[in-house]
């Protein structure tokens, strides 16, 4: 039997998966992390992307996370997202919606939008789209 690491993923509004693992990929603000049981404890940032749970059974679990922190125990993960989805319930219309506004919105260049927020809302977006894609890219390679 491969050895597990614990899981919990939680956002502000609730607790999204909780499980064992036999990998954990996050996406760390210094770069992708790939967690296996008994890793070093850290804690990091992380930036808006993917957060995959490998099972024991060697199925993946996709969850989008718009950045939080992840705290690495030897034989626990924890994800404290700001907010975090299941892959199969972001909402792609209303993610390509807010990719389109906000890619005009830097194009338009006005004086009273705050750019800044506006990038986090753009990068939001393609991190969602790109984790449907991914989730869409593995289960075609399945059939």
């Amino acid at each position: 039997m491969a050895m597990t690491i614990h899981v919990d993923i939680v956002s502000a509004e609730a607790a999204i998966y909780s499980g064992v693992a036999t990998m954990v990929f996050a996406p760390a603000a210094g770069g992708g992390l790939g967690i296996l049981p008994r890793h070093t404890p850290l804690i990091s940032k992380l930036v808006p992307g993917e957060v995959r749970v490998r099972t024991p059974e060697g199925e993946e679990e996709y969850f989008y996370v718009s950045g939080g922190v992840v705290e690495v125990q030897p034989h626990v993960v924890t994800v404290l997202a700001d907010t975090a989805l299941r892959a199969k319930d972001i909402d792609e219309a209303k993610a390509i919606e807010a990719r389109e506004r906000a890619m005009q919105l830097l194009k338009d260049r006005k004086e009273n939008v705050d750019y800044a927020r506006v990038h986090a809302e753009l990068l939001e977006a393609v991190a969602q789209l790109r984790t449907l894609q991914n989730v869409r890219e593995k289960l075609k390679g399945r059939v």
